[in-house]
């Protein structure tokens, strides 16, 4: 029998993310909509997003947003998960958003091919779950989970982990691929 984890996300359009600003923020406005990959395209999104940004961003404005971002991200996560009645739905690419958009702040001034490694290695550790990223995507889908509302702020909580714990993983990766080779 599957856990609620493992159960396929049911198919969200642009109706349901229109319907709730929480649904549009979590979905990456749109991003998290592809049938393909959401949380790819959500991340290269995030990317974009960053890029478009980056100009009028210092340090201070950065962390700011990143902050912000985090704390109305875990709201918007957990509205659209207890909506869509799955703890960590496909669609919501949000946690990529945040994420990758952390792993740049603290990555730049990068090459654009410095960016692509960084893309490319937090897709990998996001999609494969090795080691830590994978205790804390499971740390938050027990199969008791489920029971009760109280429960669905740890649902965004526990969409946000694995993607901070997998961008965490990704930086240590690309500095000690700097140090090494530099």
């Amino acid at each position: 029998m599957n856990t609620p984890s493992q159960e396929p996300s049911p198919r969200v359009g642009a109706q349901f993310m229109l319907a709730h600003p929480a649904h549009l923020l979590a979905l990456g406005f749109g991003s998290g909509l592809s049938p393909k990959a959401p949380g790819t395209v959500g991340t290269a999104w995030a990317w974009l997003a960053f890029l478009a940004l980056e100009p009028w961003m210092n340090d201070q404005r950065w962390a700011v947003l990143l902050a912000l971002a985090l704390l109305v991200g875990w709201w918007a996560c957990s509205v659209t998960a207890r909506n869509m009645q799955r703890p960590d739905p496909g669609q919501v690419v949000w946690d990529e958003v945040i994420a990758f958009w952390l792993i740049l702040w603290l990555l730049m001034p990068a090459s654009l091919p410095e960016q692509a490694v960084a893309f490319v290695l937090f897709r990998l550790l996001d999609a494969l779950k090795p080691g830590p990223i994978g205790w804390a995507d499971q740390l938050f889908h027990k199969k008791d989970f489920m029971s009760g509302l109280s429960q669905w702020p740890r649902a965004g909580l526990g969409i946000l982990l694995d993607d901070l714990v997998a961008a965490g993983c990704t930086l240590l990766i690309m500095a000690l691929w700097k140090i090494s080779w530099p």
